[in-house]
């Protein structure tokens, strides 16, 4: 006889990729404004496209404070949220009744860290790759991944010595990503678990 996790699964697994999928789109629309990222190309334009009607009614009430786009934030906060306590409900790790406020912000604040490492740590490696395949090509997908990557390989060059035009930065930058990985995300989600 099938359990309940049989019909739980398949859900829980359409929730968590409609998350994720919606989590990096808001994310990558961030780090493009963030980066005055070029706008023109139908990437761009396709996550404008989808992330527009829920910015578009935070962004009354919320204002951006410079280059940051704190209305998108606020949504990545609550879409990680949403996740969190649905998903965990679902699974019935979560009863709604009873769960600690503090622990589950950490947890949210440490899950979209993760989302961010992750996401940079990718595009440094995807336009890597593309450099050795697509030289001199300048297709959208470049210039996207230039538009989000470049300010953080800049800081890294910039700590390296004349190399004789060999640009180590994004192997350090890699690297960069991982520690950050390693050394920031295991004692915010012990922290987490402690206040929960």
């Amino acid at each position: 006889m099938m359990g309940m996790s049989y019909f739980t699964n398949p859900v829980v697994f359409i929730l968590d990729s409609v998350f994720s999928f919606y989590s990096i789109a808001v994310l990558l629309r961030f780090l493009l404004q963030w980066c005055r990222g070029d706008y023109r190309s139908p990437i761009s334009k396709f996550l404008i496209t989808i992330t527009h009607p829920p910015l578009k009614l935070l962004r009354r009430v919320i204002p951006a404070i410079g280059n940051i786009d704190t209305a998108s934030l606020v949504l990545l906060v609550v879409l990680q949220l949403l996740s969190d306590v649905t998903i965990g409900y679902l699974e019935g790790v979560v009863s709604l009744s009873a769960f600690s406020i503090g622990g589950l912000i950490l947890t949210v604040f440490a899950q979209l860290l993760a989302l961010l490492l992750h996401v940079l740590f990718y595009a440094v490696f995807a336009r890597a790759l593309l450099s050795w395949f697509d030289q001199g090509g300048y297709n959208d997908v470049s210039r996207l991944l230039y538009s989000i990557t470049e300010p953080m390989l800049r800081i890294f060059r910039a700590m390296l010595p004349n190399l004789g035009g060999l640009d180590l930065s994004v192997i350090l930058a890699l690297m960069g990503l991982q520690l950050a990985e390693m050394l920031l995300l295991p004692p915010l989600y012990q922290l987490a678990s402690l206040i929960g």
